[in-house]
């Protein structure tokens, strides 16, 4: 899934927050795309309402927020951080599907890019899904 305007982001981003975005059209891209509309819109109410925001939503769509599906504070936490950290190194103005590109485009478009600083046994483990886990393989680079 690609954006082409700040517009498509900023469609998805309510439907998501609607609850009625499509399950199939949440992908990868559709959840950065969405991290970095909310982190532009106001980092603080982002990192606070993005949690509930997406437990409601996966049970919008049949999901469930259990142990072991649905919700993960550690992914969340880590990809939100990434998300500023992008917006922050984009030259000031820059259009927020242009820097969806560019994010897509690296290491952090890569669905398993958490693996880079979390071992799959930490990642997966119940404390990491309900809390915040530092990484165990390497430090996150913001």
């Amino acid at each position: 899934m690609t954006f082409k305007s700040d517009t498509e982001i900023a469609a998805l981003t309510a439907a998501f927050r609607n609850r009625t975005l499509p399950k199939a059209k949440w992908t990868h891209a559709a959840h950065w795309a969405v991290a970095l509309c909310l982190i532009a819109e106001n980092e603080a109410v982002a990192r606070r309402d993005m949690p509930g925001m997406i437990r409601a939503y996966n049970e919008a769509v049949g999901g469930r927020n259990t142990d072991s599906e649905g919700y993960h504070e550690t992914i969340t936490v880590a990809s939100l951080r990434a998300a500023s950290h992008e917006i922050a190194s984009a030259s000031f103005g820059t259009p927020l599907h242009v820097v969806l590109a560019n994010l897509m485009s690296g290491p952090y478009g890569k669905p398993d890019w958490i693996f880079t600083y979390w071992s799959r046994e930490c990642v997966f483990s119940f404390k990491a899904r309900r809390e915040w886990v530092e990484p165990d393989v390497q430090p996150l680079p913001f």
